[in-house]
């Protein structure tokens, strides 16, 4: 492609270059870019193919090196001379004359920017390397500024600072950025960190009169604003003597004089630098790094012109320690632990869901425990918060304890009862209404339906949901426990020789959702490999550039339409299947369904003629128990081999059934995600929150007010501030380790015995080179480690690493394909992550409570499953993150 448009998938950096591909992504995200288009690498490799000129181009650059100005200078002449000679080739000009067409009616003023491949880049800007041409009106002045573009690639400076960097010219080539130009009343500069002390909680602002060349050429002392990133205020200001600004010509641009009543002017409201932060943050989030960024403000209307990673960013000043978290019990003589659902909420949790989702769990468990005839003698709120964290409260008096044993016993038939039919409670009753009412919603113009009815089928979701989970917490989960603890302990004490394959060889090798899903991957891959051009383009396009083209439906470069058309049906089709399963059960967190990116890295994996197919693996485990089964029957008769049995099939049944049922419970979260963020549409056009997502910092009775609002036409109270309190908050308890029992002191007793032992999380760890787990899936193994916190950084883990997480739901199941090891945060010997490791034959070790802490990507550790323990190595590999 010669000419490609901004939001094209197939604007790479091999073919954008780096300011382009940056503005592509910018742009793909729904970030105020200003139209326009790139004339590719492509296009410059044709026109200096066309021309004969990369011969003499490598070996003049060579012979300049890295020397004198003089000889620099010299060189850069003679190529530019071979440029300006050049013609360009037919096709690239009428290419190019269709895109400028396509910009408006008759001759668009735009800028026309160089964009190379190696530039923008982490560690290596080369800022002021290439040209810019602003104000640039009609094909032949845009042409023209496409070929000065071209031959800025071989400018003095730029030959030199590649040079210098090791980059062969042989290796670079050269995109020009065609954009509409905004005719700027004030542009400037921001920096997503403070570049001077490399505090990452300011945002820096430099802002000044007309277009933005004037800060960005050193000729204007602009306007300085420092604003704190969490909170959007302004912590400080300074204004320049602002002499001079760039304004536009009828044939480009010059430097004139500013008015001598502008000079002393501010020139951005405390408001608009509130607005440019809050736009920086949302940079910096969708980079996941800090960024220098340029922006330009026009009638009120802010643009964002370019955005690089800030180089050579200053490590932040040590600072005072952040406030420890403040772990006060809602009841002075109370007490409370994290467990059960809690396992699937490692975060402090969103405002939303705190006010709808927990208060929809209390609910359910309180008509559970009335079924059970325990109603009275438990809190009525079983989960609270604590700082932020969800936690079980288990408050209660001896007499009320003495009287909760003692109404179990006289009920004790009741629990068995609720094992048996665990099975048909969730297959028959739990599952199919939550299905019922999630298809109901499914079905609705969200568009066109009230807020209020919006906000009401919200609760209906999560009151579905949170019964589905019940079913799920009253039989199936204890059931698969207690069923495996039990046949285990058979086995190990009345059954096994020493020559016998420990217990975990007879629960491997079925079928479940998790399980499902990665075969489903790897057919898709399977598929692509046989396909021309298909699994090349999969392999190179990064993850975060496959999501918006598999969005697009249209075909990248390399690939033919229909065979990318089958792709996106087949990939929807997966996603149908499997992308309603959780990261985390707070329904702010967004799902394989929402961005299907976290799955691109396991697709590449299985690419891979050499990865190893899941139904080898599967077949392997099946065998094996096939060979153990048969060994129990040798020489064995009587009651030990019939109790054998009976416990083994019980087992059998029930492991996959949890992973199943587990998988279903965010059944519903897609469609409830989507209501909303279409309330949140709503809001955010009213001008109450900063964008759609805001609508998750908003508390349930907030929501509904507004809905209120929005349907009467009513004033909506404004959230803006409320939000920002809420995101630092949150960002400060997410640093918090939360103990897994309060009072820390008393420690998990309950009833009178010890629970920590069965709690998902450990407490007490020492500080030394070994962390404590529970040994959850059986090996030793040595590698690197690689931490992720979320979905957002799945493209990070290689094959062969160890992956440590918080938590492993269903959803980061694609990630052990790689894996060497696991280790969590938070898990026990029966929790997701325990399963799928065994079904994967790797090491795992859970429940750590502090390895995302203690341990960092590129640490080399040994996990050691067997007992429980993951050894730190003395010399740590200093590894960057990928």
């Amino acid at each position: 492609m010669l000419v490609l448009p901004f939001q094209s998938a197939a604007a790479t950096l091999d073919h954008v270059g780096g300011k382009g591909a940056s503005l592509s992504r910018m742009a793909i995200a729904g970030l105020p870019v200003p139209p326009g288009f790139y004339v590719t690498t492509a296009a410059y490799r044709r026109f200096v193919a066309a021309n004969d000129l990369q011969a003499a181009i490598v070996d003049a650059a060579r012979s300049a090196g890295t020397g004198s100005p003089a000889a620099l200078d010299e060189v850069a002449s003679r190529i530019a001379a071979l440029f300006q000679a050049g013609t360009i080739p037919d096709e690239i000009v009428e290419a190019l004359r269709r895109a400028y067409a396509g910009l408006g009616p008759g001759d668009p003023a735009v800028a026309v920017r160089s964009s190379a491949t190696a530039e923008d880049l982490p560690g290596m800007s080369f800022a002021g390397q290439h040209e810019t041409y602003l104000n640039m009106r009609g094909e032949t002045m845009v042409l023209d500024a496409v070929k000065r573009c071209w031959a800025s690639l071989w400018t003095a400076r730029a030959i030199g600072y590649r040079a210098r960097h090791g980059i062969r010219p042989e290796d670079v080539s050269l995109a020009v950025v065609v954009q509409e130009l905004v005719p700027a009343d004030v542009a400037g500069i921001l920096f997503t960190a403070n570049p001077v002390t490399g505090d990452r909680g300011e945002v820096i602002l430099n802002a000044s009169w007309g277009l933005g060349e004037a800060i960005v050429g050193g000729l204007v002392t602009p306007d300085h604003f420092v604003v704190d990133k969490r909170t959007g205020e302004l912590r400080s200001q300074e204004i320049a003597d602002k002499a001079t600004m760039t304004v536009r010509t009828p044939d480009g641009t010059r430097e004139e004089p500013v008015l001598a009543f502008q000079r002393g002017e501010l020139a951005l409201t405390g408001e608009q630098a509130a607005e440019l932060a809050r736009l920086g943050t949302r940079i910096e989030a969708l980079y996941g790094q800090p960024m220098d960024v340029e922006w330009a403000i026009h009638d009120g209307q802010i643009c964002v012109l370019q955005a690089r990673p800030i180089t050579a960013l200053p490590e932040p000043a040590p600072q005072q320690t952040a406030a420890a978290p403040d772990w006060t019990l809602p009841k002075r003589d109370g007490k409370y632990m994290r467990a059960s659902v809690i396992e699937l909420l490692p975060d402090p949790l969103s405002p939303l869901f705190a006010t709808l989702g927990l208060p929809a769990w209390n609910r359910a468990m309180g008509d559970l425990l009335r079924r059970m005839g325990l109603e009275g003698l438990m809190p009525d709120q079983a989960l609270t918060t604590i700082s932020g964290y969800a936690y079980y409260d288990l408050s209660m008096t001896a007499a009320q304890q003495a009287a909760l044993v003692l109404r179990m016993f006289r009920t004790g038939k009741f629990v068995p009862g609720l094992f048996r039919t665990a099975k048909e409670r969730w297959e028959h009753e739990a599952r199919p209404h939550y299905d019922e009412v999630v298809r109901r919603w499914q079905a609705v113009d969200l568009q066109a339906t009230q807020a209020q009815k919006l906000a009401d089928g919200a609760g209906d979701i999560v009151e579905a949901a949170a019964q589905h989970y019940l079913a799920i917490q009253s039989g199936i989960l204890p059931a698969a426990y207690n069923s495996e603890a039990l046949f285990t302990l058979v086995y190990d004490r009345l059954v096994r020789r020493p020559d016998d394959p420990p217990a975990l060889t007879f629960l491997l090798g079925y079928d479940s959702a998790p399980i499902w899903g990665e075969k489903s991957l790897y057919d898709l891959a399977t598929w692509a490999r046989a396909e021309d051009g298909l699994a090349q383009v999969l392999r190179d396009l990064p993850a975060e550039r496959l999501a918006p083209a598999f969005a697009a439906k249209a075909a990248p470069p390399g690939v033919a339409d229909e065979v990318w058309q089958s792709f996106v049906q087949r990939f929807a089709a997966h996603l149908d299947h499997f992308g309603h399963a959780i990261y985390d059960l707070d329904f702010a967190k967004p799902m394989p369904a929402d961005d299907p990116a976290p799955l691109f890295g396991a697709l590449k994996f299985f690419l891979n003629e050499q990865a190893p197919s899941p139904y080898t693996r599967q077949a392997a485990a099946v065998k094996a128990r096939e060979r153990a089964m048969a060994a129990v029957l040798k020489g064995r008769r009587g009651l030990r081999l019939a109790l054998f049995w009976r416990l083994l099939r019980l087992a059998q049944s029930f492991a996959p059934l949890r992973e199943d049922a587990l998988a279903d419970v965010g059944l519903g979260w897609v469609i409830l995600r989507r209501i909303f963020r279409e309330l949140g549409r709503r809001l955010a056009a009213a001008g109450v929150v900063g964008e759609q997502d805001d609508v998750f910092w908003l508390m349930l009775d907030e929501l509904r007010q507004a809905a209120i609002a929005l349907d009467t036409g009513s004033p909506v109270l404004d959230h803006h501030a409320a939000v920002a309190e809420r995101r630092a908050a949150w960002q400060l308890e997410r640093n918090a380790t939360p103990p897994v029992a309060l009072p820390v002191k008393a420690g998990a007793r309950f009833l009178g015995v010890d629970w920590s032992g069965f709690l998902p999380a450990r407490s007490g760890q020492d500080s030394g080179d070994t962390i404590r787990g529970i040994g959850a899936s059986p090996g030793h193994v040595t590698g690197l480690a690689r931490v992720l916190h979320g979905p957002d950084e799945f493209h990070q883990m290689r094959q062969g690493e160890i992956l440590v997480a918080k938590i492993t739901t269903p959803a980061w199941t694609p990630l052990f394909a790689l894996a060497a090891g696991v280790v969590t945060d938070v898990g026990g010997p029966l929790s997701h992550g325990s399963i799928v490791a065994r079904e994967y034959h790797i090491p795992a070790v859970l429940g750590t409570g502090v390895a995302t802490t203690r341990l960092h990507s590129g640490t080399r550790v040994t996990v050691d499953g067997d007992v429980g323990a993951v050894h730190i190595a003395v010399e740590a590999a200093d590894v960057a993150s990928a």
